[in-house]
């Protein structure tokens, strides 16, 4: 009889050292801002000044089919503002979790306002490819539908208004917690007065200006935050 060997140590698996995260969910957030300011603002004149004053939904109907590649403009473009705050938002989530004390509802407060946003313009977008087929060559759909669909296309995917939880959530961390640095608490707590203040008047869709601007601000200063960290 052959002696049984004693069975080898098990071993753990042999796991490679992360490095620190990255800052491209960072600037996704200051493309998004971008891409969203520039590019709504750049594809909501789908029908002429005069079509709107006549009150003639018709009239608009045929101004819009003469602007229509811009409504596929949009639709392109809203894509890629919700994949850049999606990302956006996932990073902004572990950054703070990284630095906000345990149990602190900071990181999802903001995760959720840049969330919220996201959504609003995959709604708002969700109009465009009907508004596309309802003004296109053959089409038979009501004008009164076209009018209805224009003023929503104009109004949904202005709604930033979540990213007014963020910048609140953001200001609140970096005050009272240091998880952010000054600059961006002071630039975000500016940015949650003038989000809150168009929730509070009907001109919710106004919300896109402050929104995206502190999406642009915001990007490079928790860039800079991170790079810091993986120079250290």
């Amino acid at each position: 009889m052959h002696a049984v060997p004693p069975p080898l140590p098990r071993t753990a698996p042999t796991r490679l050292a992360a490095g620190p995260p990255g800052t491209g969910w960072a600037w996704s957030g200051t493309v998004a801002g971008a891409t969203g300011l520039l590019g709504l603002l750049g594809t909501a004149g789908i029908y002429t000044q005069d079509a709107w004053d006549a009150g003639d939904n018709s009239r608009m109907a045929a101004s819009v089919a003469e602007h229509s590649t811009l409504v596929w403009a949009h639709q392109a473009l809203s894509g890629l503002v919700v994949t850049l705050l999606v990302v956006f938002a996932a990073g902004l989530y572990r950054h703070l979790a990284r630095r906000e004390p345990p149990g602190s509802l900071v990181p999802a407060v903001a995760a959720a306002g840049v969330g919220l946003t996201a959504v609003a313009v995959f709604l708002g977008a969700g109009l465009d490819t009907e508004l596309w087929w309802s003004v296109g060559a053959g089409a038979i759909a009501d004008p009164d539908t076209v009018g209805s669909m224009v003023i929503h296309y104009g109004a949904v995917p202005w709604l930033w208004g979540g990213l007014g939880l963020s910048a609140a959530a953001v200001a609140y961390g970096g005050f009272a917690h240091r998880s952010v640095g000054r600059g961006l608490a002071l630039v975000s707590a500016a940015a949650a007065v003038l989000l809150f203040a168009t929730q509070a008047a009907p001109v919710q869709y106004i919300a896109l200006v402050p929104g995206a601007l502190w999406l642009i601000v915001s990007g490079p200063l928790l860039a800079r935050v991170r790079s810091r960290v993986a120079a250290d």
